[in-house]
């Protein structure tokens, strides 16, 4: 079963605020919710992350840098 999860650090390395959906769209919403209220913090880190079966990737990562896609292939379905 795969799972994807929003992260929200205000740190680099501190702890996370972690929300969990079984689809790629819920998390997408939150991602960019928390990009809206938080992404201009200069320590903020967010990302979304697909897990399946103890595996993780990395989707998307926005930091005061901009945001990195690590998976292009994920297609936006809220576009």
């Amino acid at each position: 079963m795969t799972t994807h999860l929003a992260t929200l650090q205000f740190e680099a390395d501190g702890p996370a605020v972690t929300g969990a959906w079984p689809d790629y769209a819920s998390a997408l919403r939150t991602y960019r919710g928390w990009v809206g209220l938080y992404g201009s913090n200069p320590s903020v880190v967010i990302r979304i992350i697909e897990e399946t079966d103890g595996d993780r990737h990395v989707l998307r990562t926005w930091t005061a840098h901009g945001e990195a896609e690590t998976s292009p292939d994920i297609s936006d379905p809220t576009a």
